[in-house]
């Protein structure tokens, strides 16, 4: 009889049978390039232009299965290596190839593989780099890199990022790459700091632009005190002019969200613009934005200095401040 503090016996669970993955079955193309990636014996130029043919229509196909069998049966040696140079070593089946949805994500499991085949990638990277982070599918491959390549690699890819950020911010796909890359960064590493500055720096050329503003917004987003401050210092004398632009005019109103630059621009409004002129820009479509804003702000702050003298410079013009621009007029009568 067993005892009261005795537990039964618990049966093991039963093994559940895993069948072994099943092989699939290369096509005859495929199989071909399998084995002129084996063969020890340097490729024909006829050769060579039949693999990477064939090369290119693995890499794109929408049946993935037939690529991952193919690199399952190189393994990560030479074999490996020698697909991948054929894949890189000549820039326009490179960019092809990287530029198609099935061929980039493909591109992308073969990154981080082997430290050789992230070599190979590193340099046809570089060897056009604009052009890679110009395009949706090409540049998330070049991001694949900046995740998982080596810290050294990493510093040669940031470095160019560095040199083209300008480049890239004007350009209506590599500003969405640029963005994304900025959210990826720490603002208070190495390179993060030197990109935020890049950016800053050129904040006047950027803001006025449609794709360039939009990078200047993202940084500013960050609200990082140091970052806002360097492109405050950069539009310092600008924000007039950028307030009448549609583009600048959403800079100018980032920048009144911090009370440090949101006195700067209330200073420029004041010394930059007698009365007549800060009620032109009352009255433009986008700068109505703007100075309703910085009365809103600078009412907020108590700053009688600034808020008093914006009004007192705005009434003698408030008849010509109706119609469809008149939510500045709406607020001075509200006072």
């Amino acid at each position: 009889m067993a005892n009261r503090g005795d537990h039964p016996t618990v049966p093991p669970p039963r093994r559940r049978f895993t069948s072994p993955p099943r092989r699939v079955t290369l096509t005859e193309e495929n199989q071909s390039l399998l084995n002129s990636f084996r063969s020890p014996a340097a490729l024909t130029p006829q050769e060579t232009a039949t693999c990477t043919q064939s090369l290119f229509n693995l890499m794109t196909s929408s049946d993935a299965s037939q690529f991952r069998e193919l690199v399952s049966r190189l393994g990560y040696g030479s074999d490996l290596r020698r697909m991948v140079s054929l894949l890189t070593s000549n820039t326009a089946p490179f960019l092809q190839t990287a530029r198609n949805a099935n061929g980039s994500n493909r591109m992308q499991d073969l990154i981080g593989k082997t430290d050789d085949v992230d070599n190979l990638f590193l340099i046809a990277i570089l060897r056009r780099f604009f052009d890679v982070m110009c395009d949706c599918d090409s540049s998330r491959v070049a991001l694949r890199g900046l995740r998982v390549f080596s810290q050294e690699k990493r510093a040669a890819m940031h470095d160019h990022v560095l040199h083209g950020a300008v480049d890239l911010a004007l350009d209506p796909d590599g500003y969405v790459v640029l963005n994304e890359i900025i959210n990826g960064l720490d603002p208070r590493s190495f390179y993060g700091d030197r990109l935020l500055y890049v950016v800053a720096r050129n904040a006047h050329q950027l803001s006025d632009h449609a794709f360039g503003s939009r990078v200047v917004q993202r940084v500013l987003q960050l609200n990082d005190l140091r970052c806002t401050r360097d492109v405050a210092v950069s539009l310092r004398g600008h924000c007039v002019y950028l307030s009448l632009t549609k583009y600048g005019s959403y800079v100018v109103e980032m920048l009144l969200d911090t009370e440090e630059e949101a006195v700067m621009v209330a200073d420029e409004f004041l010394w930059g613009c007698n009365g007549e002129k800060l009620a032109l820009l009352a009255r433009n479509e986008f700068g109505s934005f703007v100075v309703l804003k910085a009365l809103r702000v600078t009412r907020e702050m108590y700053r009688r200095d600034l808020f008093g003298v914006l009004v007192d410079k705005l009434m003698p013009f408030v008849h010509h401040l109706g119609g469809f621009h008149g939510r500045v007029r709406a607020f001075l009568d509200s006072l």
